[in-house]
């Protein structure tokens, strides 16, 4: 007897059609799949007629049909398909269950990390400009599409903001050759490093900003972030953790990734050595270029002052202040760093009309 089937490996949920063979024994054959299941040894799982759902007793695979004279076959060949196993095999389930659930955890949480670190510097310079050619388009997705901010005198302004924490970086403050920073018009107030060199500078954080040394240290920090690589290590971080959980859930599609990775590069997720090292290459940043280091320390204060961060792109979603790193942000810049200032007033005037003058709900409350 033969009918069309399903097969499940119990590990994932997806199905493979097989081909069903009834005699001495219940053959399962399809493309990679050979089982041979002794008809005693078999179980039948929950179904609503005319499915049927069987597998070995002791083995977590299984296969469903909904051929009637091939159930009615295997009910006359195994006298305990409709058996329940004892408490014994509920309990080794579960615990298996939870073994398995435990691994997921321990490598999402610890491997996948390690293993980002390792593979960043491998990746070439070439890919992670393609990996942001990719990135950035789902990010701007995610963030409605919002449009970019050109006004001449205001991207004037930002070029030669741009240029001059470029001249200022140290040795050992490397930056890619490529660098882009872009401003999108967009309330929310922050500041967003993609894989490839790319920043893109929302219009919010420019209409809460009082001083331009609060924008240039945000997009300093922003660049010690891409020096470091961390958007990407980002990435492969939370794309990995992504494809252990669609390997667990069937979904290999690569639909998870897909949304994991625009979602990483919005939430950033970097570690606290991360942030301390971007904080610190801000300040060293900023006074190279005669700007004021403390202003990352003010602007992230003030944002937390006023609202804790009013959504899940908010500065402080993604890079959490605490009273203990605006405290290492100062001692770093130093007592005299409030003096300084980066650009001239008319030059920090041009910057705050990047985006023109048809401005955000959000930017009109600018202090």
């Amino acid at each position: 007897m033969e009918a069309e089937g399903r097969y499940f490996d119990g590990l994932s949920a997806r199905p493979h059609p097989v081909r069903l063979h009834l005699d001495a024994r219940l053959w399962v054959t399809g493309r990679g799949i050979a089982k041979d299941w002794d008809p005693l040894d078999l179980r039948a799982a929950d179904s609503v007629p005319p499915l049927m759902r069987v597998g070995p007793a002791h083995a977590p695979d299984r296969v469903e049909f909904s051929d009637v004279a091939l159930a009615a076959a295997l009910a006359e060949r195994c006298p305990d398909l409709r058996r329940r196993e004892g408490a014994g095999g509920v309990r080794r389930l579960l615990l298996w269950s939870a073994v398995a659930g435990i691994s997921v955890l321990l490598v999402a949480s610890f491997g996948v990390p390690y293993l980002a670190r390792l593979l960043v510097p491998l990746v070439p310079d070439s890919v992670e400009a393609r990996l942001g050619a990719v990135v950035e388009p789902q990010v701007l997705r995610l963030l409605g599409q919002p449009p970019a901010c050109a006004e001449g005198p205001g991207r004037a302004a930002l070029d030669r903001l741009v240029a001059r924490l470029v001249a200022a970086r140290g040795p050992d403050g490397s930056l890619p050759s490529d660098l882009t920073v872009t401003a999108r018009r967009h309330e929310m107030a922050n500041a967003l490093a993609l894989p490839g060199a790319r920043v893109i500078l929302l219009s919010g954080l420019i209409a809460r900003a009082k001083t331009p040394d609060e924008v240039a240290a945000v997009l300093a920090h922003e660049l010690g972030h891409v020096g470091a690589r961390d958007p990407t290590r980002s990435l492969i971080r939370a794309s990995g953790t992504s494809f252990l959980l669609s390997v667990v859930l069937g979904d290999l599609t690569g639909s998870t990734v897909i949304v994991a990775v625009g979602e990483a590069a919005l939430s950033a997720g970097y570690s606290r050595d991360a942030e301390r090292a971007a904080d610190a290459y801000a300040v060293d940043l900023m006074t190279r270029a005669g700007g004021n280091g403390a202003a990352l320390a003010d602007i992230l204060e003030r944002i937390a002052a006023d609202d804790g961060g009013r959504g899940p792109l908010d500065l402080l979603r993604s890079h959490p202040l605490t009273a203990k790193r605006a405290a290492a942000i100062r001692a770093l810049a130093g007592p005299n760093a409030p003096g300084r200032q980066i650009l001239p007033a008319s030059e920090w005037s041009a910057l705050k009309g990047i985006c023109g003058t048809n401005r955000t709900p959000d930017e009109s409350r600018t202090p």
